[in-house]
């Protein structure tokens, strides 16, 4: 039934309310329009990138099926499993540098493409079971991943990336002589621009839509140019129901480590997100409630993972661009997820909307994904610029990132290690994260403080007190330098 608008948090539906089913059915398709784009990108990108081919828009439809089915449990929630509020799913961009680094391995070893599927959708089921254990234990991981940690986790997950996005910007790996032509420059740099108009001149709708926007407007251009290929579209079969482990399933310790190490970030990122979802939706954020709502998400995070896995499409996790939605609509109900829900199901079962996302060309394709990496970088730096940025997180981030961005600048530097060792280290997410975690642990965090305690009780050493002062505004410094970064992209 329909409430009246609550003063205290400004909603026009609360959690539990059922809005009509016009007024629901509208809020569903802004969260589905503020959500497709994130959906099926990474299975664009995972399918291009590895040269999947025909298989892409079977794994785009999965994509949108899964979502539907991770929704659905999110918002109605099934025993322990689910937080409870309008809560969005889908594939998660974290996964996309451990995946096509484990999607490289295989096909480096002559892997076919389904030789490729059967090891990533092996590898994530397994992860799986990470996120389900970690969701009883969360709020006990504090002193292990840090906002610190986290941080610098995302920022090279977006870093890393930013070459394959690029890459695709400037024709894409098979372009041979034409990577870098001025059409090529021109339709990724039309898509940028399309995105940044749209984001800073349009409407609300037209900035939660603007990559969609974005994209459409650079096949346009291209289609113009003569530089969309509509061979393929007829490929598709139009209907198609989902086959549960239709690649099989494979696994390989060494390529699991990073993908295990994501699913424990996303976990993090899964509890920010929902407790904003809670503050947006006028929810309590602390007490027995609200952990309970936190436990659920992330088991439901980790649940709908391994369904994700099992019906042949990439990780889930809560989506946050819905929390945007929620404010600007004044609709919190989680009944409208319901709705959403189904449509996304209904999409799944037609591969031949996946069809239509291959007409994208690479630099198209690449113009909005050089931005979408770069926000993910931005989001790591946002994380690290809420901390107070003293000398010892300055030698943590910088030894991460100098290891972790090394092995992606320099991949031979590891041609003479061990294999084992080197399917480890030559990853600089997992490489990064570790350093970090490491270095925090080891480190000690109370280290400056204790000195400047020694410094005042011991007037006459004044040159260790200069030195450590002018050390302490170095780490303030940098912390400013970070805020100001932070400060010049959008949320």
């Amino acid at each position: 039934m329909a409430t009246t608008t609550k003063p205290d948090h400004g909603l026009i539906y609360t959690l539990d309310d059922k809005p009509p089913f016009k007024s629901a059915l509208l809020a569903a398709f802004q969260h589905i329009l503020a959500s497709i784009v994130g959906v099926v990108t990474p299975s664009i990108i995972i399918g291009g990138v590895l040269e999947l081919g025909a298989y892409t828009p079977y794994l785009i439809a999965m994509g949108l099926f899964v979502s539907g089915v991770s929704t659905f449990i999110q918002c109605k929630t099934v025993g322990p499993i689910g937080s409870g509020l309008l809560s969005l799913q889908g594939t998660s961009f974290a996964f996309l540098g451990a995946l096509l680094a484990a999607g490289f391995s295989v096909k480096g070893q002559g892997g076919t493409p389904e030789d490729i599927l059967a090891m990533l959708f092996g590898l994530c089921l397994a992860g799986c079971l990470v996120e389900i254990v970690l969701s009883q234990f969360i709020h006990k991981l504090d002193r292990i991943i840090t906002p610190t940690v986290t941080g610098i986790v995302i920022t090279v997950i977006g870093l890393s990336l930013i070459k394959v996005g690029f890459t695709d910007f400037a024709g894409g790996q098979q372009a041979g002589d034409a990577l870098g032509s001025p059409v090529n420059l021109l339709l990724g740099s039309l898509v940028v621009a399309s995105i940044l108009t749209l984001t800073f001149r349009g409407s609300l709708m037209l900035r939660i839509s603007a990559i969609m926007i974005g994209l459409l407007i650079g096949v346009v251009a291209a289609a113009v140019l003569g530089q969309v290929d509509f061979s393929n579209l007829g490929n598709s079969p139009f209907f198609a129901l989902p086959v549960p482990v239709r690649f099989g399933l494979d696994f390989d310790p060494f390529l699991f480590i990073p993908v295990a190490f994501i699913y424990l970030v996303t976990a993090i990122e899964t509890s920010g997100d929902l407790t904003a979802n809670s503050v947006i939706s006028g929810e309590p954020i602390k007490g027995e409630l609200y952990m309970k709502r936190i436990k659920g998400g992330i088991l439901g995070d980790g649940v709908n993972s391994g369904i994700a896995a099992l019906f042949n499409t990439f990780p889930n996790t809560t989506f946050s661009q819905n929390n945007g939605v929620i404010q600007m609509t004044g609709v919190a109900s989680r009944h409208v997820g319901l709705y959403v829900a189904g449509l996304l199901v209904l999409m799944g079962f037609f591969p031949i909307f996946g069809s239509l996302f291959l007409l994208v060309p690479k630099p198209v394709l690449g113009g909005a994904t050089v931005i979408l990496f770069g926000t993910i970088a931005v989001a790591g730096i946002r994380i690290l610029a809420t901390q107070e940025i003293d000398k010892r997180k300055v030698y943590i981030m910088a030894i991460s990132f100098g290891l972790g961005l090394g092995v992606t600048l320099v991949p031979d530097s590891t041609q003479h290690m061990p294999d084992f060792l080197k399917q480890v280290v030559a990853t600089p997410i997992t490489l990064a994260g570790m350093s970090a975690i490491v270095l925090s642990l080891l480190l000690p965090e109370e280290a400056d403080a204790t000195a400047m305690a020694s410094v005042k009780a011991d007037p006459s050493s004044s040159q260790s007190a200069v030195t450590r002062v002018e050390s302490n505004d170095a780490g303030s410094a940098t912390s400013a330098d970070v805020k100001e970064v932070s400060g010049t992209v959008p949320a």
